[in-house]
């Protein structure tokens, strides 16, 4: 299957399952090409699971600029985000005891620049892996499948 109607077919699947209910977060899927093509992951403050940099809209930015903006605070990373989202997953982060059913719109961000100051320096860790090792290390079915497809894309291109 060609790469674009690869991930046509996975943005299609991903819009079929979101909830009415959910609670809409952005994140960034932070990728380069050099030194070695990969995906940078960053752990949760409470669980240190491996995640995407990711948060809640900004008010006064596009969802876009809202995923660039928490890719800066959470791992310091600068660069080209992509104005629509490659997809969705769904989760559910606990809150106050209870399950918030969350979907989450990931916006590929190409680096360009990595600040050696950031809000959240030393509260996660980060690491980048290529596409396929980083899948491995992500819980969210959903989102590892958007991390494939995105790398048959970058392939393909």
């Amino acid at each position: 299957m060609e790469a674009a109607n690869h991930l046509g077919l996975v943005m299609a699947v991903s819009s079929v399952l979101r909830a009415p209910d959910s609670h809409l977060q952005v994140a960034a899927l932070c990728w380069r090409l050099a030194p070695s093509p990969g995906v940078l992951l960053v752990t949760t403050l409470r669980t240190r699971r491996w995640i995407l940099p990711k948060g809640w809209p900004q008010k006064g930015l596009s969802l876009a600029r809202s995923a660039a903006a928490e890719a800066f605070e959470e791992a310091g990373v600068k660069g080209e985000v992509w104005p629509t989202p490659l997809g969705e997953y769904h989760y559910l982060k606990e809150k106050g005891g209870a399950g918030l059913p969350c979907c989450v719109q990931v916006f590929p961000l190409l680096v360009t620049g990595i600040a050696p100051n950031f809000p959240e320096k030393g509260a996660r860790k980060l690491l980048w892996l290529p596409f396929d090792q980083a899948a491995r290390r992500i819980a969210e079915p959903q989102l590892r499948k958007l991390l494939l497809a995105f790398r048959k894309l970058q392939q393909a291109a």
